[in-house]
């Protein structure tokens, strides 16, 4: 399996020479060739398998230099019982019928993020043995992709991590689980700003080619196929929880943000599994949705990006969006780079055809958006009628999933985080603190070590130098 840029670099690369690189060279995303086709006997012969076998029968088909001896191992080291808490990794929780969530976030820092994170942590740790090299991860989190990666990285052999995040906009929790790791290969910037200006930050970064070749930058971005490509698994493990043969549909509703999570279930669904809708769910920052019932694109900038109580959606440049473009345009890699870069960069806005818009269908994109106050309603309707205590993110997704339930069609909707995350959101909602797992008692008062700067790019270049020397 090869790989290509989805700005139209068509230099053909393997999947380790991409793993450890981010963006392309042209500032474009990577995407495979084609996506293999899964046929109803693979389905058949992948429905009841343990989740670390279906990850490697997945990975294996986007993965052939690593020896497939060595590739199992890596999965059957991350999806372990004792990291995901259960032996199904991802189990359903069902409240009604046609109704569940699909459990993402038993890992150990309680956000889906773990499911790829954990298993990334792996690969880097594998290649860059193999290729006898260091790495120096730069990323961006708007809440859970910082500490999954930290968690991932911490202690592992030949590689730091420099995590961006905005000053101010997590939640106590979250910014506990990431601060107070004390490992010397972690480094936490907090950046006076909002996710997109960290994400900017590390996009600026990566386009630097002299300085990221330099100082051997790599990201655990959600633009990472690697990342993405581990996502792909739990669709299908989602599927075959929720149906009995391979002649039934499922539909997942998925609370985005920066579009990884759902494009993911594009992949799955590119690759021949059986869903009906990807139904995108945002908060007050509802770019995806705006898109998806306009056909405009159009990021704000940061005073637009509202502080929202489910903050790792806080975010208004949905980096991933660009892949599913890419395919909605027929792999049309000069378009998608007259919008991306040459429309946004010119106009901050681009729009699609109405041909365009009307093949969305195709691909079983529909969307919704939910506020504050849907938000505290979903949570109290949720403990009340089903006895479950959802977070916030969660609870977007399921607000969003209800307009769209069709009859016969279980609805699978991604559970995000626990709610032990957003607990000042849950208190106001139910009056109540919700659980949390007794060795995350008290995170909140350890010692923090993190760094607070400017949203600047240099300044973030001048602290990666100093620290990789």
């Amino acid at each position: 399996m090869k790989y290509i840029s989805t700005r139209g670099d068509k230099t053909e690369r393997r999947f380790c020479e991409i793993l450890l690189e981010g963006l392309a060279p042209d500032g474009g995303l990577y995407l495979p060739v084609h996506y293999p086709q899964v046929d109803a006997a693979t389905l058949t012969r992948w429905r009841g398998l343990a989740y670390h076998e279906l990850a490697f029968e997945i990975l294996s088909l986007y993965i052939d230099d690593i020896p497939a001896a060595d590739l199992r191992a890596l999965c059957a080291r991350t999806y372990t019982a004792e990291v995901f808490g259960t032996p199904e990794i991802t189990p359903l929780k069902p409240l009604e019928p046609g109704l569940a969530l699909q459990a993402l976030s038993n890992g150990p820092t309680l956000a889906f993020k773990d499911m790829a994170m954990q298993l990334l942590g792996q690969l880097f740790e594998y290649e860059l043995k193999r290729r006898g090299e260091t790495l120096n991860i730069l990323g961006a989190t708007s809440g859970d992709t910082g500490s999954a990666a930290e968690y991932a990285m911490r202690g592992k052999a030949g590689v730091r991590v420099f995590m961006l995040s905005p000053h101010g906009r997590m939640s106590p929790f979250q910014q506990a689980q990431m601060f107070s790791l004390q490992d010397a290969n972690i480094h936490n910037i907090a950046v006076e700003g909002v996710f997109d200006d960290c994400q900017d930050i590390v996009k600026a970064v990566s386009n630097d080619l002299a300085f990221k070749r330099e100082h051997r930058i790599g990201t655990v971005n959600s633009i990472n196929w690697a990342r993405l490509l581990a996502q792909v698994v739990y669709y299908f493990a989602g599927y075959f929880y929720a149906t009995k043969s391979n002649e039934e549909r499922v539909s997942f509703c998925v609370p985005s943000g920066n579009f990884g999570n759902v494009c993911a279930g594009h992949v799955a669904r590119m690759m021949g599994l059986p869903i009906e809708r990807l139904v995108v769910a945002t908060n007050e920052n509802d770019v995806l949705d705006e898109f998806f019932r306009t056909g405009v694109y159009r990021p704000r900038g940061s005073a637009e990006t509202h502080e929202t109580s489910s903050p790792s959606m806080d975010i208004s440049k949905a980096s991933n969006f660009e892949r599913f473009v890419f395919d909605l345009l027929g792999r049309d890699g000069a378009r998608v780079k007259a919008l991306f870069k040459d429309a946004l960069e010119r106009e901050g806005r681009f729009e699609i055809s109405a041909a365009e818009k009307a093949a969305i269908a195709g691909y079983g994109f529909v969307s919704g958006a939910s506020s504050h106050a849907d938000r505290l309603a979903t949570i109290r309707a949720t403990q009340q009628q089903y006895g479950v205590i959802v977070d916030t993110h969660t609870a977007d997704g399921l607000k969003v999933a209800k307009a769209w339930r069709q009859a016969g069609i279980p609805m699978l909707v991604l559970e995000t985080a626990l709610p032990a995350k957003f607990a000042s959101t849950i208190v106001e909602a139910l009056g109540e603190e919700p659980p949390r797992p007794a060795h995350l008692q008290g995170i909140e008062a350890l010692p923090k070590r993190v760094q607070l700067m400017p949203a600047d790019v240099q300044r973030v270049k001048d602290y990666i130098d100093a620290h990789v020397r």
